[in-house]
């Protein structure tokens, strides 16, 4: 390690659904039995096609938005994830950088003591989900290079398509709960599946 970075403050990025939470439209998918909803981005690597999928799938079943809250409200972090997130946080600043929704992702926030998200958000009506709004494309790489450009150093994590450029623009970058596919086709990267490796990977950088 340089000088320079022994000055430079560090931040960790986490990925939510899949690293901290079981992913969200999986859980929908089970309850309501509607299977095309278990498409997630660790399937689909473009994020509007999975998306715009989702919603029509949506208006087809009839789905609102007050039975995925319903859904949502009965989910918990994944086993060990929040003595993880503590651990991690007592060691350095965590930011989560999602492609959820803030009103999918305010229920669990509480679950795992309030830490800081960025992600996006829906559009509602009459409780049928009519759109999304991304907070800007590409947001996790953004929020990185951001951080970067603040002299901060930046260690991430995720598990899925949409969590490479996130990974790739961090000083070091880390696979955790990771399909086969995505495991293959970024090798580069090391992959972990259980939170004590990923909390020493990180501790060693920090």
């Amino acid at each position: 390690m340089t000088e320079k970075e022994r000055q430079q403050q560090s931040v960790v990025t986490l990925d939510l659904e899949g690293v901290l939470v079981p992913e969200i439209w999986i859980a929908v998918a089970e309850t309501t039995g509607i299977d095309e909803l278990r498409r997630t981005t660790r399937d689909e690597p473009d994020y509007d096609v999975l998306m715009q999928g989702r919603l029509r799938i949506l208006a087809e079943h009839g789905l609102t938005m007050s039975a995925i809250e319903e859904v949502i409200g009965r989910l918990s972090p994944l086993p060990g994830a929040r003595a993880f997130l503590d651990q991690l946080r007592d060691r350095t600043q965590v930011i989560i950088l999602s492609d959820t929704f803030e009103q999918f992702a305010r229920p669990l926030m509480r679950h795992l003591g309030m830490p800081t998200i960025l992600c996006h958000r829906l559009i509602v009506a009459d409780d049928r989900i009519t759109g999304y709004e991304l907070r800007m494309p590409d947001q996790k790489r953004q929020a990185v290079k951001a951080l970067r450009n603040l002299n901060y150093r930046i260690f991430a994590a995720g598990d899925s398509y949409n969590d490479t450029t996130m990974l790739a623009e961090a000083d070091a970058g880390f696979l955790f709960h990771a399909p086969d596919n995505v495991k293959a086709e970024f090798a580069h990267f090391p992959a972990f599946d259980e939170y004590d490796d990923l909390l020493d990977a990180f501790t060693r950088l920090l």
